[in-house]
């Protein structure tokens, strides 16, 4: 009898392993200029979870990043952080969760964060600089092969906060890059990429310079874009 209870539980346990759903984990905090869109992305990714079958958990708190908690995560995504918002031992706990593969989304202000942890800004892929006043511009969607750029036009014309960016790593696969010429501010040249991913250090890494503004959280389009790139960062071909 203690055999069979034994055998049940395990094939109880495996079947729950099986079927259990993806999670992702929203991280949010800012220790510097506060996005008034976080209040509307992190509902809006919630629902992007319910409706394509991951989970999401949200949280502020740095204190989540200990190993043991992050490894129950697929990817974690960084929605508008800014400035500096791990310590050490947080950043040692991160950097262990991408080398065992996990995976990573930055989104907007995720630029503007941890400027002096350079294995950071390796994964996220750039550090911002400035921006000019919100504005209409085009975008050039140079790959529409990948799961995060598939579905969009090959110019897409949009209205958000453009950024700068002081430095662009050299590993980055440039999935959109913004037109200069369309708008006024750039001062990145032919080559300002606004979207890319890479593989790094273990992991999976997306980012996508765009989601300043609260209307981007009910854009189709750009909610497409966002949802890929979360599919990306957890493993999704």
């Amino acid at each position: 009898m203690k055999k069979l209870i034994i055998v049940a539980l395990l094939i109880s346990s495996v079947f729950t392993q099986a079927f259990a759903k993806t999670k992702v984990l929203v991280f949010s905090k800012t220790a510097g200029f506060h996005h008034n869109s976080i209040a509307v992305g992190v509902p809006a990714i919630i629902k992007l979870g319910q409706e394509n079958n991951f989970d999401v958990d949200t949280t502020t708190n740095a204190e989540k990043f200990t190993a043991a908690n992050l490894k129950q995560y697929a990817a974690v995504i960084f929605l508008s952080t800014t400035g500096d918002v791990l310590n050490d031992t947080q950043q040692t706990a991160f950097e262990q969760y991408i080398k065992a593969g996990g995976g990573f989304v930055g989104v907007h202000a995720a630029t503007d964060t941890e400027y002096d942890w350079p294995w950071y800004g390796k994964l996220v892929g750039a550090y911002f600089k400035s921006h000019p006043k919100q504005q209409n511009a085009t975008l050039h969607v140079v790959d529409r092969n990948f799961i995060a750029t598939k579905h969009l036009p090959e110019e897409w014309k949009r209205w958000d906060e453009w950024y700068n960016y002081k430095w662009i790593g050299d590993d980055l696969h440039v999935l959109i890059k913004i037109d200069e010429k369309s708008y006024t501010g750039g001062e990145n040249g032919d080559n300002h990429p606004m979207s890319w991913y890479h593989e790094f250090d273990g992991g999976r890494a997306f980012y996508t310079e765009l989601g300043h503004t609260d209307e981007s959280y009910a854009d189709p389009l750009y909610l497409k874009h966002l949802l890929g790139g979360i599919q990306y960062a957890i493993g999704k071909k």
